[in-house]
């Protein structure tokens, strides 16, 4: 995987987004092939780490950005996203929206103690075929059946 260095953990968090119906998110895996997944803040269901476009880096810098955030993941992330999955996010007004993730494969090299939001989400490795049965999406769940298990075949 090529890619961009883990974003600096001290620098500032850009306060809007680029695209309103457009996240993006890290489909963080370890060296064997297993799958980091993080518990959501509001529901505590298992998703991969993902937020809003941000203005000033590319799309992959931003969803390793996210990955840094929201499970203090250190690595690296392809440049090109490996597939795309819609969900409806609540927003703070109680509606929702449909919500495009464009997905990108992130290398993780080291999970830091202390992150962002640490106190606020669990995260576990998985196996690809585990994790696909974790997740709402079932758009996400076809990327992660896709992924090789580190036990050997597809899962």
């Amino acid at each position: 995987m090529t890619g961009d260095t883990a974003p600096d953990p001290g620098g500032s968090r850009p306060k809007r987004h680029l695209h309103p119906h457009l996240q993006v998110g890290a489909l963080c895996l370890d060296p064997s092939g297993r799958v980091l997944l993080i518990t959501s803040r509001d529901t505590g269901r298992w998703v991969i780490p993902k937020g809003w476009t941000m203005p000033g880096r590319t799309d992959a810098e931003a969803a390793l950005r996210e990955a840094w955030e929201e499970a203090g993941v250190e690595g690296r992330i392809a440049r090109a996203p490996i597939g795309r999955y819609r969900y409806d996010k609540v927003l703070r007004n109680g509606k929702a929206r449909r919500v495009a993730v464009q997905v990108f494969l992130a290398a993780v090299d080291r999970l830091t103690e202390d992150w962002p939001e640490a106190s606020q989400r669990s995260r576990q490795w998985f196996a690809p075929g585990e994790a696909a049965g974790l997740v709402a999406e079932p758009e996400l769940q076809r990327l992660l059946r896709a992924l090789p298990d580190p036990a050997g075949g597809q899962t």
